[in-house]
């Protein structure tokens, strides 16, 4: 099989030239993977712990808005609007953030995954105080657990508060809980649904699954502190969830269960073919899709033995140009391309940085941290490589290149750069053709090699 370092870095990373030292063939991106986090030293993202203090104040004045006499109310109301500012200035810094990681990480397969884990795992800020959550269970439930067991993963990430508040968890009772029957409140299944449906099995499973699944998680919710096991508000069990049955009302026969789910054989095989399609082809190899469902089963749902799988396939390094680079993906390339690292980004100011990245993702498609639904975004080529999208990204890559750099590279030197092996015959007579350097670079940044991974 053929592993050359542009396959590397369209396939695994964010794209060329390779930051120095990087690695570009399976043993040692490995080995990077197993190394410590540099990224998340080098540009920290936010943690909870920093912001419930923030989040427990914007609660706070909004119930003394909403409650209080109209002078009091309008001082909390002023108060409440610059709490969220606040949150809102945390959620763009984490935007910034991942993208300066994605353009410095000299592990760029690190970073590849922890989107993909984020995307399997999607939450979305139902609230404007809840904007910077999203960011946190990446620092907190997936970046973490890159490399351990799919269960730790899913674990973290079952009992965090994006996740808890993004599918209603914090609002779910059991019927017949202590609480439940003082309350005219019920059951939320929607949790229940997603872990299996999206996040586990993906398959095979009933209605009265969900529900079962629904009354275990019922004691999971939220307080002022973060995620919390309140007995009193879970359904009495015991519960039965893929023929399994569960006893007791405890967080641990909660972690139970999603043990047991992370390693059903079912969730081994709908995660290796979600694997082998976000990093391979809308259609991969079913041997590809079955080396990696044998890796996840024989390794017990290791996810470094699952990366490693994944890269020494054979299947990994070939059928290249199948997958569309989607909107972010394609901004930290041309961003890479033309030079920009990390600290760049982070010096943006935020006008900018909302007019020259945020702004022209949405445009293409992908709104910040905005996906459709709880099952992220698409994968197929075709959601993402549409007339409309293509003029935004033409738009792009013809005007943003001489706002963020003067002078403009060299077009035939950035060519060579940016696409190594893959530039084709047509681009590379074109590119020196052009009639300004402008036009050039844009041609580069969008033409199917660049767009194309």
């Amino acid at each position: 099989m053929t592993q050359d370092k542009t396959t590397a870095a369209f396939r695994f990373g964010y794209g060329l030239p390779l930051p120095d030292q990087a690695p570009a063939e399976p043993a040692s991106m490995l080995a990077a993977l197993r190394g410590p986090d540099v990224m998340a030293a080098t540009w920290p993202g936010p943690h909870l712990a920093d912001l419930n203090d923030t989040l427990t104040r914007a609660d706070t004045l909004l119930q003394t808005w909403r409650r209080a006499k109209a002078a009091e109310a309008r001082v909390a109301r002023q108060d409440y609007r610059q709490a969220i500012a606040q949150l809102e200035g945390v959620t763009l810094l984490a935007a910034k953030t991942t993208i300066a990681r994605a353009l410095d990480a000299p592990d760029g397969f690190r970073e590849r995954l922890v989107q993909f884990w984020a995307d399997h795992f999607t939450t979305v800020a139902r609230a404007r105080r809840d904007s910077p959550l999203p960011a946190t269970l990446v620092e907190e439930a997936i970046r973490p657990h890159l490399t351990d067991r799919f269960a730790d993963m899913l674990k973290a990430v079952v009992q965090h508060p994006a996740m808890l508040r993004y599918l209603d968890q914090s609002r779910s009772l059991g019927p017949n809980s202590r609480i439940g029957k003082r309350q005219a409140k019920g059951l939320n299944e929607n949790l229940a649904r997603e872990l299996l449906e999206l996040h586990t099995v993906g398959s095979g499973y009933t209605q009265e699954d969900v529900t079962q699944m629904a009354e275990l998680l019922t004691g999971l919710t939220v307080d002022k502190t973060g995620a919390t096991f309140d007995a009193r508000r879970a359904e009495p069990g015991p519960e039965t969830v893929l023929g399994t049955t569960y006893a007791g009302d405890a967080l641990a026969t909660v972690l139970k269960a999603l043990d047991d789910l992370a390693e059903h054989p079912a969730t081994a095989a709908h995660l290796a073919r979600k694997l082998a399609v976000h990093f391979v082809s809308d259609q991969p190899s079913p041997d590809l899709v079955q080396a990696l469902t044998d890796a996840w089963r024989s390794s017990g749902g290791d996810l470094l033995a699952v990366a490693e799988s994944l890269l020494t396939q054979p299947a990994a390094w070939s059928r290249m140009q199948e997958k569309a680079r989607q909107p972010f993906d394609f901004t930290v390339a041309a961003l890479r391309t033309l030079g920009l690292d990390g600290a760049d980004v982070m010096r943006m100011a935020d006008g900018v940085f909302r007019q020259i990245i945020l702004q022209p993702m949405a445009a293409m498609g992908q709104p910040w941290q905005r996906p459709p639904g709880p099952d992220g975004w698409p994968e197929a080529a075709e959601v993402w490589i549409t007339p409309e999208a293509m003029a935004v990204r033409i738009t792009w890559a013809m005007e943003m290149p001489q706002q963020l750099v003067t002078p403009l590279p060299d077009p035939a030197t950035l060519m060579t750069r940016s696409l190594g092996s893959h530039l084709g015959e047509r681009l590379a007579w074109a590119v020196p053709r052009s009639e300004s350097t402008r036009e050039a670079v844009g041609l580069v940044l969008a033409s199917p090699e660049f767009n194309r991974r």
